[in-house]
């Protein structure tokens, strides 16, 4: 497994990260299929693992932090979770405001059974809070000793400018890392987010490296789209009656005859790609199965060369996302047309 630094904080991270999101009810397995295929990610030489505590409602916390324990290697590893997304009927426990994400720590650090957090992440911008409120909590959190450092994820460019322009003048701790979505197909990023990242000195960690199952062979044409998960989750980004998807569709068969010319899988060419970046720090893997972890555990050894680089570029463009739902995060401004109209208030303005 090779290491890299987390843009300038001068922690070393494996190039593949373990993602957790589909450990508990989410990916419908066992807590010890889960914690067996930590501990054979860390046995790998994994040493940065992903968690939420909206995954599977704190049960992937819980998992990760039983994981830990059994194993001992809490120490070794850099342990990430993040908060932001609704934990409850209550509509405060949400959000990225100074009252939530105190109460969100605490109930993080105590289902992961650590006292310490290595990288917390706001797992969505907050329209509604002030990015000054937010970095202030963090801050105390941090000289409190409960995280070491903050983190974004799916956060647009011009708010990483904003936060680190806030961070400098208010003098807060500041984002020293962002977890952006990328993939073959959802190239967006490279236009700004990873420029941006780069610049100011951020690790990134990129999600839905596969696409969400698109890029691991699942979604052929000509083949039956079998009803999924993620499909159920994630409706739009799997519906195969949307053009966005169709020109998915072509993308993926074209790049799967790359792969094939190659001499490598289509897998493992798109976790090659994602890390060939040099904004890129890790690529975050989500395995759901043994089977499925060991079948991207490779990817980190693969180099890609100049003409299969450029090959992808004419089939997917640089800074091109071929369906925008697969970016992750929407401005307000675009899905609540109330924003854009004058005379009209937003809902629960």
């Amino acid at each position: 497994m090779k290491y890299r630094y987390l843009g300038t904080t001068g922690v070393r991270v494996s190039q593949l990260c373990l993602g957790t999101l589909m450990f508990g009810a989410w990916g419908d397995n066992s807590p010890d299929d889960s914690i067996r295929i930590i501990e054979r990610a860390m046995g790998a030489g994994i040493n940065y693992i992903d968690t939420a505590d909206s995954y599977s409602r704190g049960e992937s916390e819980e998992i990760v932090g039983k994981a830990l324990a059994q194993s001992g290697k809490r120490d070794r590893v850099v342990l990430a979770s993040k908060c932001h997304a609704p934990m409850g009927v209550d509509p405060n426990s949400r959000g990225n405001s100074r009252r939530w994400i105190h109460q969100a720590v605490e109930n993080s650090l105590r289902r992961l059974g650590t006292d310490w957090i290595d990288i917390y992440q706001m797992h969505r911008p907050d329209p509604h809070t002030d990015i000054d409120a937010t970095l202030g909590a963090l801050t105390d959190l941090v000289q409190a000793g409960k995280i070491r450092y903050l983190g974004s994820s799916t956060f647009p460019a011009h708010q990483i400018v904003e936060a680190q322009w806030v961070a400098e003048r208010r003098h807060r701790e500041r984002f020293v890392s962002e977890q952006p979505p990328y993939s073959l197909l959802a190239r967006e990023i490279e236009a700004d987010v990873l420029p941006v990242c780069q610049k100011y000195g951020m690790g990134t960690a990129t999600w839905s490296p596969l696409a969400g199952g698109w890029l691991t062979g699942r979604y052929r044409k000509g083949q039956e789209v079998a009803r999924t998960r993620r499909a159920g989750r994630w409706g739009k980004r799997y519906d195969m009656s949307l053009e966005a998807n169709q020109r998915k569709l072509d993308a993926v068969e074209q790049l799967a005859l790359l792969a094939e010319d190659a001499g490598i899988t289509l897998l493992d060419l798109a976790l090659a790609f994602v890390t060939e970046h040099p904004g890129v720090t890790s690529a975050i893997i989500g395995p759901r199965t043994m089977e499925q972890l060991e079948s991207q555990l490779g990817a980190a050894e693969i180099r890609l060369s100049q003409d299969v680089l450029d090959r992808i570029d004419e089939i997917v463009p640089p800074g091109r996302t071929l369906n925008p739902e697969d970016g992750g995060w929407a401005a307000p401004e675009l899905a609540d047309a109330a924003l854009r109209r004058r005379g009209h208030r937003a809902p629960g303005a």
